[in-house]
């Protein structure tokens, strides 16, 4: 994979192009950013977003520094709103961190959306047209040819998709969240499941997404001009799915912290590739090892997009770690410790793993590492640490308290 500024809809996947992409796109991050971020303007186009999310998905830049550099570039007022938008990522994953039964909750209903595929023909066939672009739609099916061959969509086209998909195919939404988090680069299970759920309706209650023909028009600069009929024209929330309301919120995890002198491996995931940015000078590090873990994203197969980018991510952070590395890939949970104890170690210490499919596989291997004395241990990011707290409920919550948390991380 290479980067062309001028066509960029294809991401190296190192913190150097990262660092890169960052600095191409510094100067539109106020009132550029907050007059076109809406205009979805089509493949190789995207000049009015950053399009650093597959950057930030794994931690090759981070939030707070994307933060720093528009705050310190164009001030407060003229940063508002891209600073809110980096912002509402921390708290779709703090949301999901302080509810994990919603992400067990959308895994059970997906295994029931396939098992349904395979009884009911006329559903697979609507779902194998809209997944290879042949709805007749040419909006949808333009999103679906980019979504395949980029790995990417606009932050817009996204909303309108997944509403498309819902409210005008009536398809199960998370069919259509899989296929998202299979082919997006950027694919984070917070970000995607979240999205999709408010959306429909479920995340907040009450207020599904409606995509409108004029919206679609305006916003695409009319490269596209859809039929209202073709459009749902009433769209409800998906409530009754759940009618027992969200879960109550969960204290957040606190993980166990690095053990010194103990025999250590540091374990890469695509969670976080920056491994440099954590104290390890009293660490006993015998080893490196990365674990590739995209495949687990879903039952079904996972573009080759996103394993690419996945292992040059991982293959990037090992080297900058300066220690010899191990390829893993995520098979068999008990594995782990298996490969642990054969070099001898006693404590794993790796970047957090918040919620999703890798966190689901890591509390699988925990048993197997209990059993051979190994210590599992995170670090978890300031960023973190800063926004979660305040994920219990809507966006406007947080939104409140951004002056404090830029404050508690040294931003304000």
């Amino acid at each position: 994979m290479s980067l062309d500024y001028k066509n960029p809809q294809h991401f190296v996947p190192t913190r150097a192009a990262g660092a890169a992409a960052l600095e191409a796109f510094t100067p539109n991050m106020g009132k550029n950013y907050a007059d076109g971020r809406n205009f979805d303007r089509g493949a190789g186009q995207h000049r009015d977003v950053s399009m650093l999310s597959p950057y930030l998905r794994r931690r090759l830049v981070l939030e707070k520094d994307v933060v720093a550099t528009a705050l310190r570039t164009h001030g407060a007022e003229s940063a508002e709103k891209f600073v809110q938008e980096v912002i509402w990522r921390g708290y779709f994953k703090g949301w999901l961190e302080r509810r994990p039964i919603i992400w067990d909750l959308f895994k059970q209903g997906l295994n029931r959306d396939l098992a349904a595929l395979d009884r009911d023909r006329s559903l697979r066939r609507a779902v194998e047209a809209a997944e290879a672009g042949q709805t007749g739609l040419d909006y949808f099916d333009s999103w679906v040819e980019e979504l395949v061959d980029t790995g990417y969509l606009h932050n817009h086209a996204r909303m309108w998709f997944a509403s498309i998909w819902i409210f005008s195919l009536e398809l199960p939404w998370r069919l259509g969240a899989d296929f998202f988090f299979r082919h997006l680069v950027d694919g984070d299970p917070a970000s995607n499941t979240l999205g999709w759920r408010w959306v429909a309706g479920l995340h907040t209650r009450g207020k599904p997404y409606h995509a409108q023909a004029w919206n679609i028009a305006k916003f695409t600069n009319n490269r596209f001009s859809p039929r209202p009929a073709d459009l749902a024209e009433i769209v409800e929330g998906l409530n009754g799915e759940e009618s027992d309301g969200l879960p109550s919120v969960s204290p957040l995890r606190t993980p166990e912290v690095p053990i010194p002198r103990r025999p250590t491996i540091l374990l890469i995931t695509e969670e976080d590739c920056r491994p440099e940015d954590f104290d390890v000078s009293g660490l006993n590090l015998i080893g490196c090892a990365t674990l590739a873990s995209s495949h687990l994203r879903s039952p079904r197969a996972v573009s080759p997009l996103v394993k690419e980018f996945e292992h040059g991510a991982l293959a990037d952070a090992a080297l900058r770690s300066n220690l010899d590395r191990t390829e893993l890939r995520a098979g068999l949970p008990a594995d782990l410790a298996a490969w642990a104890s054969h070099i001898g170690a006693t404590q794993i210490a790796t970047p957090f793993i918040p919620t999703g499919p890798l966190r689901d596989w890591v509390l699988q291997a925990q048993s197997a590492l209990d059993e051979a004395g190994i210590a599992l241990v995170e670090w978890r990011r300031d960023w973190d640490e800063a926004i979660w707290p305040y994920a219990t409920a809507g966006f406007f919550k947080v939104k409140k308290k951004i002056p404090a948390i830029l404050h508690s991380i040294g931003l304000a």
